[in-house]
């Protein structure tokens, strides 16, 4: 399988196995420091404190008895709250102690420590009544020699012991971790001696693997740089036919540049036509509707005409009404006269002029029936001309009406010829960026084709290149061979 390896496989295998021994090591290393700091950090965070806190107390222990004696010389108020302010950090002192004991003997210790401080205490409450009551100074001295003496003892014994075994497991623990780390480093370093010597093997295994893949790939870039130098020949004649041949191609480009522009113009051209024609049928349409309005305005005049006319007709059938209301009333009156005139030539002498009124009477009803029936022809006359009116108002409104629906038919007809002539004007302008599109196509694609002539030219020349170039990794390959296998002989 090994002989399949790359090159490059085989460089990262090496480095992997680098990378895999500095790892190791770190990770011991790592283990080994997190086990160090572990025991500092026990040191100095639980075994250091607890001393701390013992002496601590031991030193509050000190200032409490210093605080009681000064009571008992003076017996001052502010000493006695000192007493009791020192009692209290020696009670929190002691609480304190309890929480961070390591182990059950030293909690013990601390009750035992805590029981003769309680007794100690009673003690000087006792001497401390003395001194309220005041007693004489000697006997305050006996009783603190007799009583307080022997109580204190206990109490600083076993407090001087706390603090001695307290010292006693932190100097064990900085011995201990003081061997760890000792440890840790031997550790380390015969890891790193093991890891180099193994790093050292496999090198020289890499590098000899190595030496044998290189020989037989500078044989196969000796046999390649032949061929390559081959292909580099047929390279150089293919690109003298292909700068021809795009030599023709530029032509040819160019003349379609020439072309495209000329249409472009022509597009352009027709587009500024539709344009105008565009506006032109915008113009009839106008022309067309402000006379389809006027029409409009003549046929509500004609309608109104009608109505008068038709209103006349109605006035003159009631005049007909009242002129025959007033033929009647001539008759009636012409008859009337008639018999007053025979009752007048009856009446004789004295009826005489009754009988000229009554026959002025007759006349005046006769011309009033004649005056009705010349009114009552002109009124047929008036109601003829009337109805013939109405008729060719009629006719007249109807060819307003046709005429009126034909000018709709034509603005209907203009607006689909704008709408016609619109659409053409759109296909022109985009007929016109097409072209414009293309001509720009045409003259990138011109550039391209002398970007690629240019770059087949330097092809070509670079083909010579390529020939000199394979000559010279032939010439370098074998040099090559030569060294890896006198490497390998040696």
């Amino acid at each position: 399988m090994e002989r399949h390896w790359t090159f490059g496989r085989k460089m990262a295998a090496g480095f992997a196995l680098v990378v895999a021994f500095t790892v190791g090591i770190g990770i011991v290393a790592t283990i080994a420091l997190q086990s160090i700091v572990a025991s500092k950090d026990e040191v100095i965070n639980v075994y250091s404190p607890a001393l701390v806190a013992a002496q601590r107390l031991e030193t509050l222990r000190e200032v409490q008895t210093s605080a009681a004696r000064a009571y008992l010389l003076t017996g001052s108020p502010d000493d006695f709250a000192a007493v009791e302010q020192a009692r209290a950090d020696v009670s929190s002192a002691l609480d304190h102690l309890k929480n961070v004991a390591l182990n059950e003997a030293q909690r013990r210790d601390l009750e035992t420590i805590e029981a003769a401080e309680n007794e100690l205490r009673k003690t000087f409450d006792e001497v401390f009544a003395m001194r309220r009551a005041n007693a004489s100074v000697e006997a305050i001295s006996a009783a603190f020699r007799d009583q307080v003496i022997p109580k204190r003892v206990p109490v600083t014994k076993a407090i001087d012991a706390f603090v001695e075994d307290q010292t006693k497991l932190l100097s064990q623990a900085q011995t201990a971790a003081t061997d760890m780390a000792s440890r840790a480093i031997t550790l380390i370093i015969a890891i790193a001696i093991a890891a180099a010597i193994l790093a050292g093997v496999a090198a020289f295994f890499l590098a000899r693997s190595l030496n044998r893949q290189i020989g037989a790939a500078v044989r196969h870039v000796q046999s390649s740089s032949a061929e390559l130098q081959s292909a580099a020949n047929q390279q150089a004649t293919g690109v003298k036919e292909q700068v021809t041949s795009m030599s023709e191609i530029n032509t040819t480009i160019s003349e379609l540049l020439a072309t495209s522009r000329q249409i472009a113009e022509s597009a352009q051209r027709v587009a500024q036509i539709s344009e105008q024609t565009t506006s032109a049928a915008r113009t009839g349409d106008g022309t067309v509707e402000k006379a389809n309005d006027s029409i409009g305005g003549i046929r509500r005049q004609v309608d109104l005409v009608v109505g008068h006319m038709l209103e006349l007709g109605k006035k003159s059938q009631q005049i007909g009404s009242v002129l025959d209301i007033v033929t009647e009333l001539a008759e009636q009156t012409n008859i009337l006269s008639i018999n007053a005139t025979i009752e007048a030539a009856g009446a004789g002498e004295s009826g005489k002029r009754f009988a000229v009124v009554a026959d002025e009477i007759r006349k005046l009803a006769d011309r009033v029936a004649g005056s009705a029936k010349e009114i009552r022809s002109l009124i047929d006359d008036v109601r003829s001309s009337v109805n013939t009116t109405v008729m060719a108002t009629e006719t007249g409104s109807k060819a307003v009406d046709s005429g009126s629906r034909q000018f709709g038919d034509v603005a209907t007809v203009f607006k689909q010829i704008a709408k016609l002539v619109a659409t053409t004007s759109e296909a022109a302008r985009e007929i016109e960026l097409s072209t414009k599109q293309q001509a720009t196509a045409v003259e990138q694609v011109n550039i391209a084709i002398a970007n690629v002539a240019q770059a087949t030219k330097e092809t070509e020349a670079s083909a010579g290149q390529t020939i000199q170039t394979a000559s010279e990794l032939a010439t370098t390959s074998r040099d090559l061979l030569r060294l890896v296998q006198a490497r390998s002989a040696a």
